[in-house]
């Protein structure tokens, strides 16, 4: 996992990357949705998922901040917070 924090636009972007597995196109859609969760083979999906990445959006919006995620299955996943600046 690789963190980085550098000056964005009008604040800050944070950027927490991986070399996993990624994320099939099909399911990054649903990644910040509440109860939703994608199997390994990302056949099933279920929505008694972790709340983790709704609520970290739920945040990042509250301080008028975005958050994405790019990913590409077999090179990793990328999410990308920026924060207005104080």
């Amino acid at each position: 996992i690789t963190l980085r924090a550098k000056p964005g636009h009008e604040g800050v972007r944070l950027e927490v990357a991986d070399t996993g597995e990624g994320i099939p196109p099909k399911d990054l859609a649903f990644v910040f949705d509440r109860f939703w969760r994608g199997d390994a083979e990302g056949q099933v999906r279920s929505h008694r998922g972790r709340p983790g990445l709704a609520i970290a959006r739920q945040l990042v919006e509250a301080h008028g901040g975005r958050i994405a995620v790019r990913s590409e299955p077999g090179r990793g996943t990328t999410f990308t917070v920026d924060l207005p600046g104080g």
